[in-house]
């Protein structure tokens, strides 16, 4: 068995569900601290964290990427057991294979390589992990990032190890993310019983409109890089669960996915803007998740492309797609951020699985890469 997928295994055995880290962190900082990098652990309220980095002058490259994986759902669902990882058929089967500890081991290898190849490499290798990825992510790569502007560093380029790949491995490079805004709005109206309309005031009725007129509205046309804007209503809660009273309030829960050619704050106001042509009584509280960051060209994107080229022999395609991922932290600092990692075609599925001959391919692509940036 590959050194890959060995630390894959090893790494998937552990039943780190978010927020835990279950000692993931630990067996990778051992394997970093052995070829030079100097480890940081880092905890943030519940979650675990570290930063750790090889080298001392010239332009910064940091893998990032997640310990914690999803709940499983029902165990007994899974033809295998999810956290006793097994190869069978060409497949590592487990939680966590594709999303994302198998790029976590790919990353490892790689750097192991390049490091027995290349001990007094140009530039810093750094690698920026968290166990708080799939939970609420407000003690992870946030605060890390945090923590490294209060000490003045700077990361140049960043590649994020999220499961990209959509075909084969390296088919899809993520060059960017929409931007991610969403809301509650309650609208207010009068509760009374449906019989005597006239006594009450029906805030579904009220809002049916608004909401229509939300869901019709053309945001934006998109851009080169980028879908149009989208929104979505998630959820729709009114009434008492009886059938002959009108509720006095109704909440509404929607989310924009947008592009770099809106900002939250436009789109907070042309929202506005659009309840208040219908004179509703409303409030509506906001949050921000992410703001749409991009790549456009670059050193990193360059590199990224030509190690896929090279070890797989096919040229990649940028997208922007899905949904957002902890380069939303890291890119509003300067650093030119992508994302390549496994298949993703199982991620978050019951019987998750890649490829077991991908995370070679993959850590070659990372080795390939650091070569092209740093050799």
């Amino acid at each position: 068995m590959s050194p890959t997928l060995q630390l894959s295994i090893d790494l998937m055995a552990r039943r780190s569900v978010t927020p835990e880290d279950d000692g993931c962190q630990a067996l990778m900082m051992s394997r970093l601290s052995a070829i030079g990098f100097e480890c940081t652990p880092l905890r943030f309220g519940e979650v675990d964290n570290f930063w750790a980095v090889r080298g001392d002058s010239g332009p910064l490259l940091c893998f990032a990427g997640h310990t914690d994986v999803v709940p499983t759902g029902p165990e007994d669902q899974w033809q295998t057991p999810p956290f006793t990882p097994e190869i069978s058929d060409g497949m590592l089967r487990g939680r966590g294979a594709a999303d994302m500890k198998g790029s976590l081991a790919a990353m490892v290898t790689a750097c192991e390589r390049f490091v027995a190849d290349n001990p007094g490499h140009n530039g810093r290798i750094a690698f920026l992990i968290t166990s708080d990825e799939e939970g609420p992510a407000k003690n992870g790569t946030v605060k890390v990032v945090e923590w490294l502007e209060e000490r003045g560093e700077k990361i140049d380029w960043c590649l994020v190890g999220e499961p990209s790949s959509t075909e084969q491995v390296g088919d899809i490079i993520k060059n960017g993310r929409r931007g991610s805004l969403g809301a509650v709005l309650t609208v207010r109206g009068v509760q009374g019983h449906v019989a005597y309309p006239h006594l009450a005031k029906n805030p579904i009725h009220l809002a049916a409109p608004a909401l229509a007129a939300l869901a019709a509205e053309q945001w934006d046309n998109g851009n080169d890089f980028f879908p149009a804007t989208s929104f979505q209503i998630s959820n729709i809660n009114g009434g008492t669960g009886a059938t002959n009273v009108i509720p006095g309030e109704l909440d509404v829960v929607f989310n924009f996915r947008f592009s770099t050619e809106l900002t939250a704050d436009i789109l907070q106001q042309r929202t506005r803007d659009i309840l208040d042509t219908y004179k509703l009584d409303y409030s509506i509280d906001w949050n921000l998740s992410g703001q749409p960051f991009l790549t456009a060209e670059g050193p990193l994107v360059e590199a990224v492309q030509d190690a896929v080229r090279t070890v797989t022999g096919r040229e990649t395609e940028l997208s922007t797609a899905g949904g957002t991922s902890d380069g939303r932290f890291i890119a509003p600092t300067g650093a030119q951020v992508v994302e390549l990692g496994p298949v993703n075609a199982t991620i978050h599925k019951v019987d998750e699985c890649v490829r077991a001959a991908d995370l070679d391919t993959l850590s070659d692509i990372y080795e390939k890469m650091l070569q092209r940036l740093f050799s």
